[in-house]
């Protein structure tokens, strides 16, 4: 049985993402973890658009032909991802219920903008936004 694609697509120039992303790993039965950068045109962000998600807003996880977006997005990570480690344990602790995501999602995401905004970070703004270049 051919292994499902997992791309997970993030802004690269967020520390916090960053480190999320290179430190969570998912079960090898479920396939390989490809991150990707969001601020890089591709095919992918494309279709990411298309669909309307606002990756400053959030992370987007693509699971086979499956996405997931947000709260939804990270909840699904948990749900796939290993308990190997402290960070893995305590990812899978705090965002395995679907509840508690949507709780201490929209808290995370204020954090990082906030931290974006501090660094000087220019919004990624795919959806094309007017006005809408800074944090």
């Amino acid at each position: 049985m051919p292994e499902k694609k997992v791309l997970l697509v993030y802004d690269r120039e967020c520390p916090v993402c960053h480190n999320y992303c290179q430190t969570v790993r998912i079960r090898e039965s479920v396939g390989e973890l490809q991150v990707v950068n969001a601020r890089e045109q591709s095919d992918l962000m494309d279709e990411i658009t298309a669909r309307g998600f606002d990756v400053d807003q959030g992370m987007v996880l693509k699971l086979g032909e499956q996405f997931y977006y947000g709260a939804d997005a990270i909840h699904a990570l948990a749900l796939i991802s290993t308990r190997t480690g402290i960070l893995n344990r305590m990812n899978y602790w705090l965002f395995s219920s679907k509840r508690l995501s949507h709780i201490l999602y929209p808290v995370l995401r204020f954090l990082r903008n906030l931290l974006l905004k501090l660094l000087g970070r220019h919004k990624i703004n795919n959806l094309g936004h007017a006005g809408s270049d800074r944090f």
